[in-house]
């Protein structure tokens, strides 16, 4: 019992170490979290907008369907914030109505007009083309129903404080601070590098000591965490292009530069992988319940020291990929910790072969996931793969 106790707050100190690390990240810097605090704020300012005219200016009935389809529109991109609009006032009409006409059907009987409309809605909110907007019917006929506001007017009502949201929303998203996801690719591919490197010195200054299962487990927590930024990295590539259409801001105000070749995303998918498996087995090794032994404490401590100049290339490769600073200092900082890691790595690897017994197992799987992992990051000679092409194409010519 005092076993799960101990892990439970564990595991609410890692979370509130992520949740202070993001919230750091949005109030100190430009990056995914600012925008998501943006688009938040503007949610919540589309709707307060939207129950003000709804609701106090215009005192129409149940003002509640205005903020609440503002809340809903303000989207990831301006394209999807209209595409979206006309999904769910399509949607609320078809729940207006059936839910309208169930009421008459049972003359004004909430559970009966429940028992017709709400099976048919729901399977109706399931048709493709209206998307993730389909549960917005079934929803929309619940208001109806329980309000008991089931007349034509009525129902007239309900669609003009839908269409009031939907254009609140719609505006906000488009002309207050429109979401332009250029950036957001590069700083969604600048997180990885970023929190790799403060993951691996974590790790680089917790080997050399005394360190067990929570330790470990840290460790693994953090490498776990990286998976949802390569979901959102793709996400973001996908909103590249779709942010570009319809959007005031690509079209009236400015371009920004390109994001970084879809190959880096590749590159840095494998990176995170290998340093994943990287974690999990150290966190076996530390198990007391596990076989795997850990290794020597003479391999630790020059592991540490390999992490720590891995650490350094992935935040001088941070820095390229936030384009702020000397990019070529940054780039000579970057070649010379990959060549210092390679360094490490073949002296590691040299003395491999004198190990004996369960720690070598582990031995080996950390130097074969850490060549991997190194040459996601560079070659021996310090170049990231795009250099390497670039070079390549260079001699070419």
């Amino acid at each position: 019992m005092w076993e799960r106790i101990t892990a439970g707050w564990r595991w609410l100190g890692w979370e509130a170490s992520a949740v202070g690390r993001t919230v750091r990240y949005a109030v100190l810097r430009t990056g995914p979290e600012r925008d998501t605090m943006v688009q938040a704020l503007k949610m919540a300012a589309a709707a307060i907008a939207a129950w003000a005219l709804a609701g106090w200016w215009l005192k129409a009935p149940l003002a509640l369907m205005a903020p609440w389809t503002a809340l809903a529109l303000v989207d990831a991109t301006v394209y999807r914030s209209l595409r979206c609009g006309l999904q769910q006032i399509c949607v609320i009409v078809v729940g207006a109505v059936g839910a309208s006409l169930a009421m008459y059907l049972t003359d004004g009987s909430t559970l009966g007009a429940m028992a017709i409309a709400l099976p048919v809605l729901a399977l109706v909110g399931t048709y493709r083309r209206f998307g993730a907007q389909g549960v917005y019917g079934a929803t929309t006929a619940l208001f109806v129903i329980t309000y008991g506001a089931y007349s034509l007017n009525q129902v007239g009502h309900r669609l003009l404080e839908t269409c009031i949201g939907a254009v609140i929303g719609i505006a906000v998203n488009a002309f207050v601070f429109p979401p332009v996801h250029l950036r957001n690719v590069r700083d969604q591919l600048q997180r990885l590098p970023r929190d790799s490197a403060g993951l691996l010195r974590q790790m680089a200054e917790g080997l050399p000591g005394e360190w067990g299962s929570a330790e470990a487990e840290e460790w693994r927590d953090r490498a776990r965490r990286l998976q949802p930024v390569l979901r959102s990295l793709a996400d973001a590539r996908q909103w590249t292009n779709e942010s570009l259409r319809l959007n005031p801001a690509w079209n009236l105000r400015r371009k920004r530069p390109h994001p970084p070749q879809e190959s880096e995303d590749t590159r840095w998918h494998g990176f995170v992988e290998h340093l994943t498996v990287i974690t999990r087995t150290l966190a076996r090794s530390a198990d007391e319940e596990n076989e795997l032994a850990r290794p020597a404490q003479d391999f630790l401590a020059e592991y540490a020291e390999l992490a720590a100049r891995t650490a350094e290339a992935c935040a001088a490769e941070a820095d390229l990929l936030a384009e702020t600073g000397d990019a070529t200092a940054a780039r000579e900082r970057q070649q010379e910790a990959a060549r210092e890691a390679w360094r490490h790595y073949d002296s590691l690897a040299g003395t491999f072969g004198s190990q004996t017994g369960p720690a070598a197992a582990v031995s080996g799987e950390l130097l074969v996931e850490t060549r991997q992992m190194l040459s996601m990051l560079a070659a021996p000679d310090g170049r990231t793969p795009q250099q390497q092409k670039q070079g390549v194409r260079d001699g070419v010519r």
